[in-house]
């Protein structure tokens, strides 16, 4: 997940928005000007976007296309350069910086991108029906077999992450969002104490399986759910099923019952065709590695920062371990002290 951040400026100077998407993509804006898209993806597929198992969190990028804002998309592998500190987030002059997905659309809708524009009040009932639909039956079950089911995570997730983060994130974050993710789990399951095993993995399949057949009939042969055009339901749906299309997993039961309904597996590469083009372009397999271009990290605004931090780490890391092996020991003696009043004493006997 290699790249930067980068700052870009207007023919007035003037700063642009930061849009700073999850699995490392910055979106930036010319105000929403009603100019021509421009997104710098790099090396960077959808495959590899979503194989963080988030992608739900690819949400943003799908509804901005759909709804026709303007996008320059740039790549950032550390989510601490965010103004938030986390990912998504959206640093603007009106309401600084937006972390919230569900406020980074609202923020898109207020700048009159509005993909439910032509919806009736029928069809906007629908698209909240199908929403809560979606967050209940088919995220749970798309959050354990991402991060909770344990082939899965040891061989695509946390590997991903491994590979593409740079040092030390790359030993932090995978197991840091992990347990995140667990903990996600646990509150959509009400139970606390909820722990992973074969028995939830049924539970949860079920319930994934029932959602996407009714998608699936929902759908029909349209070619969005509302129409022609997509609106926010399609950026949900999208965001939830592109995962399962393009990642291959060790444990695939969501993506083998996805592949079984026709209409919705075309329906999804029918959107990576019209509006990720790159993306669908992928041969699926091919394993590709995100390297940062050289013109990019001659520009990072922290580079040497990051350099002297990974050196520091690294020899902490070293001497604590041969501190802890034996290798190295640390002795501490007392000073002696002398009694100088006991010499006093000794030499006026003398005399």
């Amino acid at each position: 997940m290699m790249g930067k951040l980068l700052l870009y400026k207007n023919e007035k100077g003037e700063k642009n928005k930061y849009f700073f998407m999850p699995r490392s993509i910055m979106i930036s804006s010319y105000k929403f000007h009603k100019t021509a898209s421009k997104m710098f993806t790099g090396q960077k597929s959808l495959k590899r976007l979503c194989s963080q198992g988030l992608g739900p969190d690819y949400l943003q990028m799908a509804y901005a296309k759909f709804a026709g804002a303007p996008l320059k998309v740039h790549k950032i592998t550390n989510p601490w350069r965010s103004p938030t500190g986390t990912l998504p987030a959206l640093k603007t002059r009106e309401e600084g910086s937006i972390s919230q997905p569900s406020k980074i659309i609202i923020h898109l809708r207020k700048q009159k991108y509005n993909a439910d524009y032509d919806l009736s009040a029928k069809e906007g009932a629908d698209t909240l029906a199908f929403v809560s639909l979606l967050e209940e039956k088919l995220l749970p079950a798309l959050i354990y077999t991402l991060w909770i089911d344990s082939k899965n995570y040891v061989d695509v997730t946390r590997c991903w992450y491994a590979e593409n983060i740079s040092f030390p994130l790359n030993f932090l974050l995978p197991n840091r969002m992990h347990c995140q993710q667990l903990e996600k789990l646990r509150l959509m399951r009400g139970d606390p104490v909820l722990e992973p095993g074969e028995q939830l993995e049924k539970e949860l399949c079920r319930d994934a399986f029932e959602c996407m057949t009714l998608l699936s009939q929902r759908l029909g042969s349209q070619k969005f759910f509302f129409g022609d055009s997509p609106s926010s339901l399609d950026a949900y749906v999208f965001a939830h099923l592109a995962p399962l299309l393009k990642i291959k997993l060790p444990n695939g039961k969501l993506q083998q019952h996805l592949n079984s309904l026709n209409n919705l597996q075309q329906y999804c590469t029918n959107i990576l065709a019209l509006y990720f083009p790159s993306d669908a372009r992928e041969t699926p397999g091919r394993k590709i590695h995100a390297q940062p271009d050289s013109s990019d990290l001659d520009n990072e605004p922290h580079k040497r920062r990051n350099q002297i931090l990974s050196v520091l780490f690294a020899v902490g890391a070293m001497l604590g371990y041969a501190i802890l092996t034996g290798i190295v020991t640390i002795k501490r003696e007392r000073p002696q002290l002398k009694n100088s009043g006991h010499d006093d004493g000794d030499e006026e006997d003398e005399d």
